[in-house]
């Protein structure tokens, strides 16, 4: 087998990811393109992997009954949407009325 990019779906368990794997192939009686997606759990030592990052996967022995694939690099990581919380909200809301007031 060879290795495979793919898109973390899951990352809920320790030292484990679930990677989901487009491919493509031409249909021949439609005579069009047909994209197919394949979820294969893998192994990720460091636990480093999040949501929403691209990885490469390689083949490795069985590790566990569903688990035969390994994270070899994470080629790109997801951008995370952190949310300011209510209180910092404030204050930058607060500080921006007192510097735009005019000064007599």
């Amino acid at each position: 087998m060879k290795s495979v990019v793919g898109m973390v779906v899951s990352n809920k368990m320790q030292k484990s990811v679930v990677v989901a794997v487009d491919r493509l192939f031409h249909h021949k009686l439609y005579n069009r393109y047909v994209k197919r997606t394949s979820k294969f759990m893998a192994h990720d030592e460091n636990d480093q992997c999040n949501i929403g990052d691209r990885v490469r996967l390689d083949p490795s022995r069985p590790l566990s009954k569903r688990k035969h694939w390994v994270v070899a690099e994470i080629l790109k990581k997801a951008r995370i949407y952190a949310p300011q919380s209510m209180k910092n909200a404030a204050a930058a809301a607060d500080s921006n009325t007192k510097t735009d007031a005019p000064s007599s």
